[in-house]
């Protein structure tokens, strides 16, 4: 386990490495090919194939810890042999170390990792309340949360990029332009999800059906899509404003908004109206979303609040 966190953490630098260079496709198409090449160890692992012994779960996570650090080492090799980064490639990595900028890099990461920490525990544990109410409402809950998953993408790419931006306009000095850099990403964001939350709304029931068969998970995973589709809009606000605070180094009161919002609202309500309540999986999944909307309005007025006046 420890070493596929590893793997996973240096594949996510050495791609966050590479897109801050200025060339972003190449990791993508990498990562790419990692997936098909995870979905074939899959094949190879888990079910015993070309000779290997079917492991089950322990092949699913074999072949993603292979995948993702051949991946890592891919991106690693390309990086090295590009003469654009080969040109900023340090001598000594640790020739220059400084205890006083280790610190000050570490009081940024700390809060930083704590406000995702917060939200990725939050859906974990809302998954494992879930998980109480039997083997329909997982069911189900797995298929809404794939497809918000896969939804979800199209604002965390464009988090990733206004976060650069915000950050690349306060390093130059261009502080005008880290407002509309970051409400022309929430608003693209609004679109783009306000679009998806549309498709779940009206199409949840045929979505559902593309995964399985059974009525009565597809009717709960319809359901949950309809509650997917109001949290959509500020799941993707809150993921752009969290990335542009980072942008301005305003880190420890969003990391205490993401706290409030997801342990002490969104969790405690989801288990109340859920598990308490008999409300069952739509009542977690209220919860949740009460939490994102929470955390989607107060990260984005403390940018406005921020940033206003210039």
């Amino acid at each position: 386990m420890a070493a596929s966190i590893t793997s996973v953490f240096v594949y996510l630098v050495l791609r966050q490495f590479a897109e801050a260079m200025g060339h972003p496709w190449v990791p993508m198409f990498i990562m790419l090919a990692g997936v098909g090449l995870n979905a074939a160890l899959n094949w190879v692992f888990i079910y015993g194939h070309l000779g290997v012994p079917a492991l089950g779960l322990t092949g699913a996570g074999l072949s993603t810890l292979v995948s993702r650090a051949l991946g890592a080492w891919v991106i690693f090799v390309w990086l090295r042999r590009d003469p654009a980064v080969r040109a900023a490639w340090p001598e000594k990595w640790f020739g220059n170390f400084s205890r006083k900028r280790f610190w000050e890099m570490l009081k940024i990461g700390l809060p930083a990792s704590g406000m995702l920490l917060f939200e990725a525990t939050a859906f974990a544990y809302s998954s494992v309340m879930i998980g109480w109410l039997g083997t329909v409402p997982l069911a189900a809950h797995q298929i809404a949360i794939t497809s918000a998953s896969l939804a979800f993408m199209f604002p965390l790419g464009l988090s990733i990029a206004a976060g650069i931006r915000v950050s690349r306009a306060v390093g130059a000095g261009e502080l005008a332009r880290r407002r509309p850099i970051a409400f022309g990403a929430m608003g693209l964001g609004v679109a783009i999800t306000g679009v998806c939350g549309v498709g779940f709304w009206f199409g949840g029931g045929v979505i559902a059906g593309w995964f399985v068969q059974e009525g009565a998970v597809i009717a709960l995973a319809t359901r949950l899509l309809a509650v997917g589709a109001l949290f959509q809009i500020v799941d993707g606000v809150q993921v752009i404003g969290a990335a542009c605070l980072r942008g301005i180094s305003d880190l420890k009161v969003p990391a205490v908004i993401t706290f409030a919002a997801y342990w002490a609202v969104a969790l405690p309500l989801g288990y109340t109206l859920g598990i308490r309540g008999g409300f069952g999986a739509v009542g977690v999944w209220v919860g949740i979303a009460s939490g994102l909307a929470l955390a989607a309005v107060f990260l984005a007025a403390r940018f406005a609040r921020l940033t206003r006046g210039s």
